[in-house]
């Protein structure tokens, strides 16, 4: 049986070697690498399962790698996992705005690492769901659930795939308000080991990419959570 390789991009040999340590014990095979430039290379020669991306890398950094990455055909599905010592909203929003499909900050445990990656690993390996609605709509929003697009009146909005999934749970339940906890099981699961601060980044990342006058229907409730607005 075939291990499912990760690409390890990090300029810090010693992060190299523990993230490296830590996959190789947990079953995967490895590939590290220190630079953005042969982040890219190895990426289309290697065709990885995952890639851990460091933010900060010499040359191009990992936001440029990222959006690299997922403008391409054929690395577009490789699920990334944006690793910072970086922990400020803006730079994490940057980072799942280039279609990051989560992030982990400096310091980590490797634990939560690995379980974060199979995470990413498991969505990407799920086909495909049916589902009876093809379209969801509301206060001038559209979500075409079936080629995952997103619109704003007659302007596409591009989200990360965590932010469409917490658009979608809200938009099918207009009007009702949602705890972290409780987005956190509806778009990754009940063991998925994410902080309830995580949830707080990507709705700000998904109104920020609404536009101001759409933002407004995702609304907070303070003590509680979110909803979108009632219909």
């Amino acid at each position: 049986m075939n291990r499912e390789m990760i690409l390890v991009v990090d300029d810090e040999v010693d992060i190299q070697e523990l993230i490296r340590y830590n996959l190789k014990k947990d079953g995967f095979a490895v590939h590290t690498v220190g630079t953005g430039e042969d982040a890219l290379k190895a990426a289309e020669d290697l065709q990885p399962d995952a890639i851990i991306l460091d933010l900060m890398l010499p040359g191009i950094d990992g936001t440029q790698v990222c959006q690299t990455l997922k403008s391409d055909e054929t690395t577009r599905s490789i699920p990334v996992i944006m690793l910072t010592a970086k922990s400020e909203e803006s730079d994490i929003v940057a980072g799942l705005g280039t279609g990051a499909d989560d992030y982990v900050t400096k310091p980590f445990s490797p634990k939560v690492l690995i379980a974060r990656l199979r995470t990413a690993l498991r969505k990407a390996r799920e086909p495909e769901r049916p589902t009876q609605v093809e379209q969801l709509s509301a206060h001038g929003i559209r979500m075409d659930l079936t080629r995952y697009k997103v619109f704003c009146g007659d302007t596409e909005a591009t989200l990360s795939a965590t932010e469409f999934a917490i658009l979608e749970f809200l938009m099918y339940n207009p009007g009702w308000v949602f705890s972290r906890p409780k987005i956190i099981d509806a778009v990754r699961g009940k063991d998925y080991p994410v902080t309830e601060r995580s949830v707080d980044v990507q709705i700000l990342g998904l109104r920020k990419k609404l536009g101001h006058d759409y933002g407004r229907v995702v609304e907070t409730v303070r003590g509680v959570g979110y909803r979108l607005k009632a219909l």
